[in-house]
């Protein structure tokens, strides 16, 4: 069971570290993209790859890894509903992430950095409440 937890957290780092460079690495292309006008193949990005290779695969090695965790300590607690609500708010930032790539492929002359500085800041603060949530383990009640 430990080298699921292992395989847990280091799918959620490499998650997270996505979540955080992808908005800062779209808000840079966005900006400098009007001065590049020759792009070969606009699919072939390095957002593209990231977003793809890196980041979807280990949201879902994360995301399983997660769930085999409590599934097999039959851990079903409140600070874990917490939580899993949390981690919900990560899949939107990150669903979030990818509409912006597409956006961006697309040469939408809409601006995008608002919505890379709200999803950046968003998944900074969620981040932080889902690790405070699980080094806490708040005795969380209902009623």
């Amino acid at each position: 069971m430990l080298w699921i937890l292992v395989l847990h957290i280091a799918a959620l780092l490499f998650w997270g570290a996505c979540l955080l460079y992808l908005p800062a690495l779209i808000a840079g292309i966005s900006r400098d993209q009007a001065a590049i006008e020759d792009n070969p193949d606009p699919f072939d990005s390095i957002t593209r790859f990231i977003f793809t290779r890196i980041a979807t695969p280990a949201a879902l090695l994360a995301i399983a890894a997660g769930t085999l965790l409590f599934v097999i300590d039959h851990t079903v607690t409140l600070w874990l509903v917490a939580k899993l609500t949390l981690v919900v708010g990560l899949v939107f930032v990150h669903t979030g992430l990818g509409l912006l790539v597409l956006r961006l492929e697309a040469r939408n002359a809409k601006p995008v950095r608002t919505w890379c500085w709200l999803l950046g800041l968003t998944a900074a603060v969620l981040m932080a409440l889902i690790l405070w949530i699980v080094l806490a383990k708040p005795p969380l009640e209902l009623f």
